[in-house]
């Protein structure tokens, strides 16, 4: 009788084994097109950023390795832009990806209420990038927390956290909430859209996700042990001012996602660990995730903003936009390069270019629709903020001119 009890007890160890193990090994993928922006690292960016033009600026720099989005499948790296919308004491944040020149998707929305000193921030991924409710936010030290946070992977191991708490007031003292909430503050709204984008900024090859994890994992320490994922909105006005009213998609995001068009980022696991080890080179002397987001980029591709009325010092005419063109596309002045290029030898995880008719670019399509005195179509409509002069756009949704069985509607 005691060996039959210690044989069903060591089939018991060794079935629990087997199911910790099994936990342990799960990849930290969704397996949607949301697994090349990292939202914890997006999170990260945000509480260490100034102003929102200072955040939009190094979310889309190639220095930080954050932005790895290609949704519209051009093998080109898409810009993010920050829109704002204001309701009395809450502030909507949205991530917006420019798809091409009639649609846009939205990525992930930052949510910001302020109650006295208290401020609730939550970062909610686009339903059609990240699934239904992908909802992170800090680890608050409430009574709400009856739960363990979930816990951070590297590769097949698991990582041991140690949690870092924090409260409504402490977030209230990030410096872009403190800038959100000055009485002379003018919400932002991104200048830029599709084909026409700030000087400094040239898009790059989009690397594998194996290569992306691989580099990202080394902060999910830090990821893990301040941030956490959340099960509700915190946000009341989430569907009545944001969803219905706000939100844009792309019907070209969906279908890609029907079609399988993004599954091509996932097939070189082979690539993880050259992306860890590049992380590795760059950091040789720090502890992983030790290091400030905002201090990692090099002094092109960021510009400390200081407080102040208006967030953008940059206008139309001082500051000339960069426009996206194709590079396989030769350029026709001498010595001017449209694109940076980097070696093969120096981006083996890059994803190769996609066998596509060449585009032509938009220098050429702005020219082509004044010839047909056509006016260029944009899909949501603009606010301008202080004085400052802005690409003037058609009013409308876009939204309302899909048919309703386009759109991915929600659950």
């Amino acid at each position: 009788m005691k060996r039959l009890k210690s044989i069903s007890f060591l089939i018991l160890l060794s079935f629990l084994g087997y199911s910790v193990t099994a936990q342990d090994n799960r990849e930290e993928k969704l397996n949607l097109p949301g697994d090349n922006l990292n939202l914890y690292a997006v999170m990260k960016l945000f509480q260490e950023s100034k102003t929102l033009e200072d955040f939009e600026r190094s979310l889309n720099a190639e220095d930080s390795k954050i932005n790895n989005l290609d949704l519209n499948n051009d093998n080109n790296i898409d810009y993010i832009k920050v829109i704002e919308y204001v309701n009395g004491n809450d502030h909507t944040i949205v991530l917006q990806d420019p798809v091409n020149d009639t649609e846009s998707q939205d990525v992930a929305v930052f949510t910001v209420e302020k109650d006295g000193n208290n401020v609730q921030i939550q970062l909610i991924g686009d339903e059609a990038l990240y699934g239904k409710d992908y909802i992170i936010e800090p680890n608050y030290d409430d009574a709400s927390v009856n739960e363990t946070p979930n816990p951070g992977y590297s590769g097949n191991n698991r990582v041991k956290v140690v949690e870092t708490r924090t409260t409504y007031v402490e977030v209230g003292t990030w410096p872009l909430i403190s800038f959100l909430f000055m009485p002379s503050y003018i919400a932002w709204h991104s200048p830029w859209y599709w084909n026409y984008y700030p000087s400094y900024w040239r898009p790059w090859r989009p690397y594998y996700w194996d290569y992306y994890y691989g580099y990202q994992s080394h902060w999910n320490n830090y990821y893990y042990s301040h941030y956490r994922p959340w099960h509700t909105y915190r946000y009341s006005h989430w569907n009545d001012y944001y969803y219905d009213k706000h939100r844009s998609y792309s019907n070209t995001v969906y279908q890609h996602r029907l079609s399988g068009t993004y599954r091509n980022t996932y097939s070189r696991p082979d690539t993880r660990q050259q992306g860890s080890a590049d992380y590795r080179n760059r950091y040789p002397l720090e502890r992983d995730g030790s290091k400030s987001r905002t201090t990692i980029f090099n002094s092109e591709n960021h510009r400390n903003s200081q407080p102040g009325v208006n967030q953008s010092t940059e206008r139309r005419g001082t500051n000339i936009p960069a426009v996206r063109q194709n590079t396989n596309v030769p350029s026709n002045r001498q010595g001017v390069g449209n694109q940076r290029t980097k070696s093969s030898e120096n981006r083996p995880a890059v994803r190769p270019p996609q066998n596509r008719p060449a585009e032509r670019s938009g220098v050429n399509k702005r020219s082509e629709r004044q010839a047909n005195n056509k006016p260029a179509v944009r899909n949501e409509s603009r606010r301008n903020s202080g004085n400052r002069e802005m690409p003037k756009r058609s009013s409308g949704n876009n939204n309302s001119e899909r048919s309703k069985e386009n759109k991915p509607g929600r659950k």
